[in-house]
């Protein structure tokens, strides 16, 4: 089954959507979801093409009679590319390039499009590249396909598969030299982490899916001026902020990367760099769309990728953002402990941004105390013991 509106798109490359149903649920959110991605990566949805398979077909993933099905919706649409909502493998790519005579694009390569787009610091774009090549590697026979036919003929002399030891040997030392820079930068990142956990400052980290309204919270509570978009992945890099409080002077606020359900490891792996200011937070703020209908699903995958990086275990707030959007009134929620389960509010309109605020300094607060007190201990053993 495909949709294809009829109108000529204008702008950016023409796609197809591809979303097979294998027993999934919410296949509705994860098309609409590719739909973004595509928009986010400067794509224009030409169709979709949505089916059911019991499994993927090793060959070519759709099946043979679904891979017609979309060769003629491509030469309908004139199609550029042709991208699936799942990961393929090397050999899938292959068959489905040759048969639909269209370049493919994966759910993995999509993602890091849109990273590389989106990058802007030294190491962000270090990191971009070292996944993006270390996906190529797997792929780059591909890309030299046509040189190892070496039956000769006009454009096919040459060095064959020669050439594509000597491209493959100069993508290894460029992955080597990659690590060996992204790893001088971590070293030097754990000096700076270091001084952080000696400071008194309460360090809080906004997380959530992407596209969740974590730079909107942000900049409310910073009245910082960080990019916003309604697209996913708006926010690559980690920035941090000073948050000024009422009886506090101790807190800050980082924004970092939003996740995405089926995230690929390698990418986390890639992206642990940016990902350190979560794993190293005192406290998480897990900013929630309460107005997504695949909200539930999401908070999930918020939760495995955070168990990924090491998260799993520290202090969290949920913050169901967007109850504009769902006529909800702002509150607080406590647990049975009396600590702070969960505020809700508006980034975008401003309402239970005070509840948060008070959250917040109350936490650092009590951190305060706890280091003076931890301090105060350790002078009376001292001086206890001289």
């Amino acid at each position: 089954m495909f949709d294809f509106s009829g109108r000529e798109p204008s702008g950016g490359e023409r796609a197809v959507l591809v979303q097979l149903d294998f027993g999934e649920p919410d296949l509705a959110e994860r098309l609409e979801e590719l739909r973004l991605l595509t928009e986010s990566a400067g794509g224009i949805v030409a169709a979709e093409i949505t089916g059911r398979r019991h499994s993927p077909d090793p060959r070519t993933f759709a099946g043979k009679g679904k891979t017609e099905e979309i060769a003629a919706v491509c030469k309908a649409c004139r199609a550029d590319l042709v991208i699936f909502n799942h990961s393929l493998s090397p050999a899938q790519e292959r068959n489905l390039e040759r048969l639909l005579e269209c370049r493919i694009v994966d759910r993995t390569r999509l993602i890091l499009d849109i990273f590389a787009l989106r990058a802007e610091s030294a190491e962000g774009k270090l990191q971009v590249e070292l996944a993006q090549l270390e996906h190529l590697l797997t792929r780059l026979v591909r890309g030299w396909s046509h040189l190892e036919r070496q039956q000769g003929g006009i454009g096919l002399r040459g060095p064959g598969e020669k050439q594509l030891e000597t491209d493959r040997r100069l993508l290894n030392k460029r992955v080597r030299l990659l690590k060996e820079r992204l790893e001088r930068l971590s070293r030097q990142r754990g000096i700076q982490r270091k001084a952080r956990q000696k400071s008194e400052a309460l360090n809080v980290s906004l997380s959530g899916y992407t596209n969740a309204g974590k730079s909107t919270l942000f900049n409310a509570l910073t009245r910082a001026d960080v990019y916003v978009a309604d697209q996913l992945f708006a926010t690559l890099e980690a920035t941090s902020r000073r948050l000024w409080l009422t009886g506090t002077s101790h807190i800050v606020l980082s924004d970092t990367v939003g996740f995405i359900r089926d995230l690929p490891h390698p990418l986390v792996e890639a992206f642990q760099a940016t990902l350190e200011a979560t794993a190293d937070a005192d406290l998480i703020l897990h900013v929630i769309d309460s107005a997504s209908p695949a909200r539930d699903e999401q908070i999930a995958e918020v939760e495995q990728t955070l168990a990924e990086i090491g998260a799993a275990d520290t202090p969290q707030i949920m913050v169901w953002n967007k109850i504009d959007l769902t006529g909800v009134s702002p509150a607080i929620e406590f647990d049975e402990c009396g600590r702070i389960r969960r505020v809700k509010l508006s980034a975008r309109d401003g309402s239970g941004l005070t509840l948060l605020r008070s959250a917040l300094a109350s936490i650092a607060q009590e951190k305060t105390a706890l280091r003076a007190a931890t301090v105060s201990s350790a002078q009376s053993e001292a001086k206890t013991i001289f």
